[in-house]
């Protein structure tokens, strides 16, 4: 690839050259290309001389510039215009030679044709050669997009998530050491008690019971002398029933 490139890039140079080169030479009738007007080739040939910008040169100077910066850019489309432009303008002033002279020949003793016209001719020629010389810019392959086969029920067996789906909520990690909740462990709605302020007026409402809730053993009358009273015995325990 590298050497096709180089060869066509010196190719296309060398009719670049030529092309520059041919207007400084017989084109017709020992008069140079130079001393034709681009107006010419279009509004006919004349005797008239043209300016220093308005040569034929011109369109053959654009040209080899096109050819340079194909080379630089390697980029085939501009040294195949650079020679189309070339061969374009040399084949119109032919015609328009034609047309004016009556006559478009090659003679032995320096009327007709010159050599500048072979020389713009085989400069276009070179430059679109050139150019099918060169392999231009190395394409980048693009590996092509799989589509995810289809699982069973229709669905895909693997959908890419989308871009614009929003990241989930971040949840902090539990401190090191920390057993987490178990799995399926739900937390008790219900809020805890509360203690409640004291306010005046709470003794009243303290437990409060009477001698009838007590059982009989408890509440039975005792006997005199029972309990080391004066003049009575030893104190001995009630059996039941009596």
């Amino acid at each position: 690839m590298i050497f096709r490139n180089v060869l066509g890039s010196l190719v296309a140079l060398v009719g670049a050259a030529a092309a520059v080169y041919s207007p400084f030479r017989n084109w017709y009738d020992g008069r140079h290309g130079s001393e034709y007007r681009i107006q010419d080739l279009f509004n006919g040939i004349t005797a008239t001389k043209p300016d220093a910008g308005g040569s034929i040169l011109i369109p053959f100077a654009f040209a080899a510039l096109l050819t340079l910066i194909g080379i630089l850019l390697r980029s085939r489309m501009l040294v195949t215009l650079a020679g189309l432009i070339t061969i374009g303008f040399t084949v119109l002033w032919m015609v328009r030679v034609g047309i004016a002279a009556h006559t478009l020949a090659i003679s032995s003793n320096g009327r007709g044709l010159g050599l500048g016209v072979g020389d713009a001719l085989i400069g276009g020629v070179l430059m679109l050669l050139g150019a099918g010389l060169m392999r231009g810019r190395r394409a980048h392959a693009v590996a092509p997009r799989t589509e995810p086969e289809p699982g069973p029920g229709g669905a895909t067996a693997y959908e890419p998530a989308s871009p614009y789906e929003p990241a989930p909520p971040y949840a902090p990690a539990p401190p090191y050491g920390a057993a987490g909740p178990a799995p399926g462990y739900e937390p008790d709605a219900t809020p805890p008690a509360v203690a409640r302020p004291y306010e005046p007026g709470d003794e009243h409402d303290t437990l409060s019971f009477s001698s009838a809730d007590l059982p009989a053993e408890l509440t039975a009358p005792e006997e005199p002398g029972e309990r080391g009273e004066p003049g009575g015995g030893a104190t001995r325990a009630r059996p039941p029933g009596e």
